[in-house]
């Protein structure tokens, strides 16, 4: 009997081996290093407690200022993209209502991500897709002083299609599905 992956250690190495490897956001090479990403595996089959953990999350760093960001990773519940995105909106919604809009921002990652103007076999796709469906709940201010010290912040986005375009998607897809089922 083979056993369950584990969605924290298959995020880390995502993130380590993809993300900071391969260069994806040039900002979290450096919070790999300084060890100021909080990992936390959150059961997104119950909806509600879903969105209360990404509040918890937004609690633990109002406290907590030496944690820049968090990667929660839904571990089940919403492996429909469509889903997730119904939960995703909710969730954007309730940052706002909720007064963190303009502290924390909410990036979106998913094994099936597909940009609405994108192809499914799109390797674009690919700079949003992660071993398991997952909330990147950053600080805002961080965010704004990395990309001040970045030599071309607008142009990262066009750099990483390019660069996923020339890896393919058969090679990125399998390199996905490794993180995703080795840890």
């Amino acid at each position: 009997m083979t056993a369950s992956p584990d969605p924290l250690a298959a995020t880390r190495a995502w993130v380590e081996t993809f993300v900071v490897a391969r260069d994806v956001c040039p900002f979290a090479g450096r919070e790999v290093a300084r060890d100021t990403i909080r990992y936390v595996a959150v059961p997104a089959s119950d909806r509600e407690a879903a969105l209360l953990a990404l509040f918890d999350a937004c609690r633990h760093l109002d406290e907590t200022p030496e944690v820049e960001t968090t990667l929660l990773v839904l571990t089940e519940g919403l492996d429909d993209f469509d889903d997730y995105l119904d939960l995703l909106e909710i969730a954007e919604a309730l940052l706002a209502e909720q007064g963190y809009e303009g502290t924390y921002q909410l990036a979106s990652f998913h094994p099936d991500y597909v940009f609405a103007d994108a192809e499914p076999e799109d390797p674009a796709n690919f700079t949003n897709r992660s071993p398991f469906p997952m909330w990147h709940l950053l600080r805002e201010e961080g965010l704004e002083r990395a990309l001040a010290h970045h030599p071309d912040p607008a142009g990262i986005p066009a750099r990483n299609i390019a660069a996923m375009r020339e890896l393919g998607h058969e090679a990125l897809s399998d390199a996905l599905a490794k993180l995703r089922s080795s840890s």
